[in-house]
This record gives structure tokens, C-alpha cells and sequence, in this order.
């Protein structure tokens, strides 16, 4: 995905059923059967197409972490996946909670967070991760490293089909004017997410999630810029919606 003054064109590329979205790891590999136990996928359940809209992952028992940009007016999430349509658990979404402030412009505070209508049982093939805090910033202000990303979206930048297999790719983090480092981060190169992995973690240092994948855009043949919402930055955001609804 590449992020830039085109941004609005390069998101729409990026979108599946006509929307602004990232849906396939390019340059990826297989992830190892529930090696990532906290990812799931999101089914626009008034839509026909049986793929997955966008990916999220595990914060408790009842809520999930998705982009801003995946909301739609009926969704569930399906947990404890590998490959789609082998032994999926689906949980209808009780209430979204996008970001208040998320722009369709530059997708700004790209964040959602979906209470579930049911609690989730955790286990060898579910269970949550941790979210990155300030304190997880390097001392030195450096960005953090190694990172990856992974989802079932589409393989190949021209391609059309997603992947039924979860798989993976490690990003590299760049300082870009498209992303504020206050409330968001950027990578390129040859392999990131795309159409389809929208809503999926930055999984960085310690194996906590650091961004939540927004947009991004092929720049020039082969390269790619993709863009993160910043955890660290909405920490307090987030506390908030599971503190207040989260209680009975």
C-alpha cells in the first residue's frame, strides 16, 4: 500500500466491495497454524461475498480492534481461524465504537473498537494481545523493529483473489510526511498488507501491537508505502470505550 498526496485514489485501490481498504499481505508467507492466536476476520454479513471485508484482532473476553474504515451496518467477527472456512467460530457484533475523529481524507485515527455480543473463551488457538504503550516507544526515539503484519487478503498488488490461509510479512518502519509520528506510523517496501488486510495489528518488539493497518498505496512499481494507526497514541481513547461499556 502507498500513502501520498493521491492518497484518496490509492485507498480506493486498496478498498474491496468499492470502499477504502487494505486486504492482502503482499510478498508474504503461510503463518504457522494459530501461531497468531489473536487474529480474526470480519464478514459484512449483508454482503454476498463469502471472503473476509477486513481483519482485527483480540483485546479481551468481548472486544476486538479493527479500522474505522471496516465499519459497516452488520458484521461478525470469526476467531481461532487459519484457513477460512475450516472450523470458523463467528460472533455477531454487539455495538461498533469508531474513533470520533477518523478522517476519510487522509484516514486520520483509522481505529475501531466492536464489542462483541457474546464473551470469547480463550484458548490454545484464541486469545489476546498486548497493545504497545508509550512507555514501549524507544528511548532514543527510534522506530520500533522488527515489525510484521499478516491477514488473508489479496497476495499480489493487481491481484483479485484473498488468501484463505492467514499469512504474514515483516515491514519495515519509515519516517514519511504522510504519517504524523504523533498518531500514526508508516513502512515501505516490496511487502505489506493490502486489499483485505485492513484492521490488522502492527505487531512490533516483544510481540505487542503497535498500529492498527489503515491504507497504504504502490508508489512506484513494486514499492509499497502502508499506513498505521498509532496505539500508543489512543491508549487513553481506548480504556474509555472498554472501561464504560464493558461493564454489565
Amino acid at each position: 500500500m502507498t500513502i501520498n498526496c493521491e492518497l484518496v485514489i490509492l485507498i480506493l485501490a486498496l478498498t474491496p466491495y468499492g470502499q477504502v481498504h487494505t486486504e492482502k499481505i503482499i510478498g508474504g508467507r503461510n503463518v504457522a497454524p494459530h501461531h497468531r492466536p489473536y487474529m480474526v476476520y470480519l464478514k459484512n454479513q449483508l454482503a454476498e461475498e463469502e471472503i473476509p471485508y477486513c481483519g482485527g484482532f483480540i483485546l479481551s473476553e468481548d472486544f476486538v480492534m479493527t479500522a474505522a474504515h471496516c465499519q459497516a451496518q452488520s458484521l461478525s467477527v470469526f476467531l481461532g481461524s487459519h484457513k477460512i472456512g475450516e472450523n470458523d467460530v463467528g460472533i455477531p457484533v454487539e455495538k461498533a465504537f469508531p474513533h470520533e475523529n477518523f478522517s476519510e481524507v487522509d484516514y486520520s485515527n483509522d481505529l475501531m473498537l466492536l464489542k462483541l455480543s457474546s464473551k470469547v473463551t480463550f484458548g490454545t488457538n484464541v486469545g489476546p494481545i498486548q497493545l504497545a504503550s508509550v512507555e514501549d516507544n524507544n528511548d532514543d526515539g527510534s522506530l520500533p523493529s522488527p515489525c510484521s503484519v499478516s491477514g488473508w487478503g489479496i497476495k499480489s498488488w493487481h491481484g483479485e483473489h484473498t488468501s484463505r490461509i492467514l499469512m504474514e510479512a515483516n515491514v519495515t518502519l519509515i519516517e514519511n510526511e504522510l504519517c504524523p509520528e504523533e498518531i500514526s506510523y508508516c513502512s515501505g517496501g516490496k511487502t505489506g498488507p493490502a486489499q483485505g488486510d485492513s484492521g490488522g495489528p502492527l505487531v512490533c518488539k516483544d510481540e505487542k501491537a503497535f498500529g492498527v493497518v489503515a491504507a497504504g498505496k504502490e508508489t512506484e512499481p513494486g514499492h509499497i508505502i502502508s499506513k498505521y494507526a498509532k496505539i500508543s497514541a489512543y491508549r487513553s481513547w481506548i480504556n474509555t470505550v472498554m472501561n464504560i461499556t464493558g461493564k454489565p
